[in-house]
């Protein structure tokens, strides 16, 4: 599934490629209602794509009614565990067969480097909907130890309609991360992607109509968050929503839940995350290596990405000389040419916002050490800032672009009151060659996911989200994902002599 093109066969799909345009709903696309649509661009050109639906509260109202009307009578959730999984199953076929050309869609919507696209996001994709089918009939209730005179059931049912709302940073995968334990518990969904990006959601969705998906089971509607996400929060037939994208917005969606029918929120938002690096690390190579690639990856808009180094005084200066000699191989162009790893950011007012961090090292008089070109349309070439400090808003805010900043730290206690300084709490990565100072940091720092001498998210097995205003409610990937798609229920059925004899007489 690796398979990857050249950059002419991209340009070759690329210009064959028709574009979905139309919201998906009750198994059919449809324009909406108002019949306005709003462009689609291509960040790294600038080239309209397509004009896609522009839906309001009015089709909101009619995805939700469909994906309720599914769930109510059944077609769905009522299936027995193993038909949905085959379902499920045939689904990530489908994915696959079309897999490049689902990596193309991502590709020109969102400014993501096409290697990273066909080699991460895709497959990925395709594993998390197979790795949910394949848990749907291998997840068991249970019973209670309530002894002899009562049997007690305790059983998950899906809670209902589900909103899952995506971010533009990961559009695909994000989207996989949340419809595979939605639809594998049952659940009717609608989806509101990113109006950056969302191409991919909707040819998704057709797909998993394909593959038997019920019709008002998968639902994608398309639009702004003004006009689409918040009539989602507030809506009184939405059991829950599923959130992924800025901590702003995640308080927006619990406000929405508090005045309308108090309805489930899990919050995956922002993270400011640290690598700290240790003076007794054991191979500088493999740390400078993922050093950049969790500051780089994804061009930086990733909210696990590691944009604070936090080095040992002893090792900084060779490891910079290291991070600058694979800073080489991130090669910044056209994202459709696999020879790539840096594309372009996802729009011009997000690139507004990165630079306005690269302006920052001016006027705080920091060290750029790599990079900080910013000429080259909507690019910015990765970024190396150092001297910075705690009160600069290089360390403290979220940039979601290729920008590493470095602090210095002669202490264990102080490397850790460092990586603990932020109002978020996602994830870290730990370099160390003692086992001691490994545990120690990772029990220390409070996020979510911690990584010791690598740069990761973990796989599909292991739950992700984060501490402090990175989110709660609940996490996604693993099979702890299921469980926030349900409800858990008590039966409690009495068997005692005593009600055996009043029904007998």
């Amino acid at each position: 599934m690796h398979d990857l093109l050249t950059a002419a066969e991209y340009a070759a799909i690329a210009k064959s490629m028709s574009y979905p345009s139309n919201a998906f709903v009750d198994g059919a696309f449809r324009p909406a209602a108002s019949g306005k649509t709003f462009k689609t661009t291509n960040p790294a050109t600038g080239e309209v794509l397509t004009e896609i639906a522009a839906c309001d509260a009015t089709d909101v109202d009619h995805a939700v009614a469909k994906a309720k009307e599914a769930f109510e009578d059944g077609r769905w959730h009522l299936r027995s565990p193993g038909e949905r999984k085959e379902v499920l199953l045939k689904f990530a076929r489908l994915l696959e067969r079309n897999r490049h050309e689902l990596a193309v869609l991502e590709s020109l919507d969102s400014g993501k480097p096409i290697r990273e696209v066909q080699t991460i996001d895709v497959p990925d994709t395709i594993h998390t909907i197979r790795w949910h089918a394949e848990l749907i009939d291998k997840i068991y209730d249970n019973t209670a130890p309530v002894g002899a005179q009562a049997l007690t059931l305790v059983v998950r049912e899906p809670i209902g309609v589900v909103s899952l709302v995506l971010p533009w940073n990961f559009p695909l995968l994000m989207l996989a991360w949340k419809i595979g334990p939605a639809l594998a518990a049952g659940c009717s969904v609608v989806v509101k992607p990113a109006q950056e990006t969302t191409l991919t959601a909707l040819r998704v969705a057709e797909l998993a109509h394909e593959a038997g998906v019920p019709a008002g089971v998968f639902n994608v509607v398309t639009g702004s968050g003004k006009d689409v996400g918040e009539p989602l929060g507030m809506h009184m037939d939405v059991s829950m929503v599923s959130f992924t994208g800025s901590t702003a917005t995640g308080r927006r969606f619990l406000r929405y839940a508090a005045d309308s029918n108090l309805k489930r929120v899990v919050l995956e938002c922002g993270g400011k995350n640290p690598a700290v690096v240790m003076n007794d690390v054991e191979d500088l190579d493999l740390v400078a290596e993922q050093v950049v690639n969790g500051a780089f990856w994804n061009m930086g808009e990733n909210c696990s990405a590691t944009s604070r180094l936090i080095v040992h005084a002893d090792v900084k200066d060779e490891l910079m000389k290291r991070v600058g000699a694979y800073m080489r191989e991130w090669r910044m162009g056209d994202p459709l040419d696999p020879e790539n790893r840096v594309g372009s950011l996802v729009s011009k007012a997000h690139f507004e916002k990165v630079k306005s961090f690269l302006d920052d090292v001016q006027t705080e008089k920091l060290s750029l050490i790599f990079g900080g070109d910013t000429q080259k349309g909507i690019f910015v070439e990765p970024t190396v800032v150092d001297g910075v400090g705690r009160d600069s808003r290089l360390f403290q805010e979220e940039i979601f672009g290729p920008v590493l900043s470095v602090t210095t730290f002669t202490s264990l206690s102080e490397a850790i009151a460092l990586a603990n300084d932020t109002v978020y709490g996602l994830t870290a990565s730990v370099y160390t060659g003692s086992l001691r100072n490994a545990i120690k940091l990772s029990r220390e720092i409070r996020a979510g996911v911690v990584t010791v001498n690598c740069f990761g998210e973990g796989d599909a097995t292991t739950p992700f989200g984060g501490y402090k205003e990175s989110g709660f409610g609940g996490r996604d990937k693993s099979i702890w994902a299921h469980d926030q798609y349900t409800e858990l229920k008590t039966i409690w059925i009495d068997v005692s002599d005593r009600s055996v004899d009043e029904t007998v007489r």
